[in-house]
């Protein structure tokens, strides 16, 4: 399969960022250009993390060719021959190369990782920056946005202009160093990496701890109920104040839409903040101009231009949250009433999980037939909780290993490193494809490590993933841009984990195509040789700071309310509050499904009294056909069955109904 394995991969690893865009984003209301370079920075970061196994292997391989074409002279001088050989498991005797199954043709992998870089990162540091300020910008037309959006960032492309600078004079004056075209380039990736890898540190040594706890909390029903108490009662408040601001921008674009009649200037300004609200307050918002358009003579204060970006702005906020919290109120019921009835079902004698509120779709044939409610109680009951429990064992070991690496890769006599030690026992045998899956399950952890702390972070207001499409698009834009920026690093920290970068296990053997691109790093020696090794063990006081709850204990103190546990006394009342919020909550459902069943049952007592009255009539028209007075009767009584059925199109209200009107007392 020469170059099979890559086409397929590029192919399949396009549905992975299609489906997470789905999920956050909304491809019917947010611009095309939001979803094109959310999702073009998601595919490259992807294509990166799925290819480079096939990159390991590959490189595995043509060094295997290398030591048979060049075998190890043993009488050589050179005192450093028994460590700077090519192959980690030299031998005097030729192997046979037998060519791996994901086999990359030469000349391929080069090219294919210097588009998919340098696109990266023209996306993160050039292109996505301005969008986000072009998105988040007030402005009416194309090129007020973008004169906007070049403001904002201005000081944001300063600094980092300024950064590098200073590390190209730093090399400049350096007099052991030429200042080339391939040094420039290393110096940017030199950059971008050192920046991508302070930031990868914090998120890495958070998820390691934070991924296990969170599945071995989630065994925990009790746990999982009052948590989620927690958040009703932090989501009451976010939603309050987000229709409170809601509000308050209707009420601004009220008083500025009866200001501007449709003859002045800035009416289509007007319009087009009209456009950005519900649709009940657009229409009362017309319905209101229209009748105070008859009076021209009213003295009006009119807005200035600016004014009206900065309404335009908060209109867009205010929508935005708004929406986005009354999504998370309903998701999070659900939730709550779900660990409500697990609980409840718990000690359950017959073994069948009852849910306290009927489904609002019905069931599919998997519900039906498969997932019947004596597997949902074993599963939700017995089950669940001892998986989570063991898949939490089986990634608190993989952390374990990921921390110690860390602490030990730069060690290459002896092999400290775990994965490196893994890597070179598969080497050894040339079992390419355990080579490949070990590489593919050691960087997916790191990047589920890394990207769930992305997804899963939130910085107030201004960056928050919400799933079920409610993500805006300053939020899409930036998870792009932290992605890009973080992938790189990520992965050669993998290739370092494994010793297959040179530039940190100094053993003389080719390079992966991967790294050849990112430069050698020896042309600024103080950053490989100091930065990329000891900065990756400062992961070990991040994972205790994790597990200490440190950060979630500052942000308490800071006026941030986070779950820590019961016996915290602000944790206590708020979990308390979503208590009642939660009982509140289910008997208004509760109501609301009695009047429901109330309406149905009336629904069924008329439907089968008027079948039963249709027939009679159709019976007595038969018989009766001839006679005149009969037909006026009968015509009578179709007019009143008529009637009743434009009545019964209609929801019955059941408490206004009279006793006397009742279906039992006309016959």
């Amino acid at each position: 399969m020469s170059g099979g394995a890559l086409g397929i991969e590029i192919v399949l690893v396009f549905f992975l960022p299609l489906f997470l865009l789905h999920r956050y984003g909304h491809f019917r209301k947010q611009h095309p250009l939001v979803l094109f370079g959310t999702l073009l920075s998601w595919y490259l970061c992807f294509l990166i993390v799925f290819i480079l196994p096939l990159d390991v292997s590959t490189t595995i391989y043509n060094q295997c060719k290398i030591d048979n074409e060049k075998p190890r002279d043993l009488t050589s001088s050179d005192p450093f021959n028994q460590t700077s050989n090519s192959s980690v498991f030299p031998t005097s005797t030729p192997k046979v190369c037998h060519k791996p199954w994901s086999y990359i043709p030469d000349g391929i992998l080069p090219v294919f990782w210097r588009v998919v870089y340098w696109t990266s990162q023209c996306l993160t540091w050039l292109l996505l920056p301005f969008m986000q300020s072009y998105a988040r910008s007030g402005g009416f037309s194309i090129l007020g946005k973008i004169k906007t959006a070049l403001i904002e960032n201005a000081i944001y492309y300063g600094t980092y202009l300024i950064i590098f600078c200073s590390l190209l004079i730093y090399v400049a004056v350096h007099p052991q160093w030429q200042l080339t075209w391939q040094g420039l380039q290393t110096i940017s990736i030199a950059a971008a990496n050192t920046w991508g890898l302070f930031l990868l540190v914090l998120l890495l040594g958070y998820g390691l701890v934070e991924i296990p706890c969170l599945y071995w909390n989630s065994s925990r029903h009790g746990y999982l109920l009052a948590k989620t108490y927690f958040k009703v009662a932090k989501l009451a408040t976010e939603k309050s104040d987000a229709e409170e601001n809601m509000d308050d921008a209707m009420e601004e674009v009220a008083n500025v839409n009866e200001s501007v009649g449709y003859s002045h200037p800035l009416r289509n300004n007007i319009d087009t903040i009209l456009r950005k609200c519900p649709m009940e307050i657009q229409e009362k918002m017309v319905r209101l101009n229209a009748e105070d358009s008859e009076d021209e003579s009213t003295q009006r204060t009119y807005p200035s231009k600016r004014s009206l970006v900065k309404l335009h702005k908060q209109v867009i906020y205010a929508g935005q949250r708004h929406s986005q919290t009354q999504v998370q109120w309903a998701i999070l019921l659900e939730e709550a009433f779900h660990l409500e009835d697990v609980c409840k079902n718990e000690t359950s004698a017959s073994h069948q999980f009852v849910h306290s509120f009927l489904s609002s779709q019905p069931p599919g044939w998997l519900g039906k037939y498969l997932y019947t409610p004596t597997i949902e109680w074993y599963w939700e009951c017995v089950l669940r909780q001892w998986c989570y429990r063991l898949l939490a064992l089986l990634l608190s070991l993989l952390s374990v290993a990921v921390v110690w690496s860390e602490c030990t890769f730069f060690s290459t006599h002896p092999v400290l490193s775990l994965f490196a030690i893994f890597i070179q026992l598969a080497e050894r045998d040339y079992s390419y494809l355990y080579i490949e899956m070990a590489c593919f399950v050691t960087i997916l952890f790191l990047c589920v490590c890394v990207y769930s702390t992305v997804f899963r972070i939130r910085v107030f207001n201004y960056y928050y993933l919400v799933p079920h499409h409610q993500t805006d698009a300053y939020s899409l834009l930036f998870s792009g841009m932290l992605f890009c920026r973080l992938t790189p690093p990520l992965c050669l920290n993998f290739l370092g984990l494994i010793h297959m970068d040179a530039s940190i296990s100094h053993q003389q053997r080719i390079e992966t195509a991967y790294t050849t691109i990112m430069g050698s790093m020896r042309l600024l020696s103080f950053i490989a040789d100091g930065f990329y090794i000891y900065y990756p063990m400062l992961i070990v006081l991040l994972c205790i700071a994790t597990y200490c709850s440190l950060g979630t204990r500052c942000l308490n103190l800071l006026g941030f309310p986070q779950y820590i546990s019961q016996s915290d006394d602000l944790t206590s009342e708020l979990v308390e509050e979503g208590r009642e919020l939660i009982r509140r909550e289910r008997r208004n459902r509760q109501r609301s499904e009695d009047g429901e069943s109330r309406k149905r049952g009336w629904r069924e007592r008329y439907g089968e009294q008027r079948n039963v009255r249709r027939n009679r009539n159709g019976y007595s028209e038969l018989k009766d056909n001839d006679s005149p007075s009969d037909s006026s009767d009968t015509a009578q009584l179709t007019w009143r069955e008529s009637g009743d059925h434009n009545g019964l199109l209609q929801d019955v209200d059941t408490t206004s109904l009279d006793p006397s009107d009742s279906p039992t007392q006309r016959y």
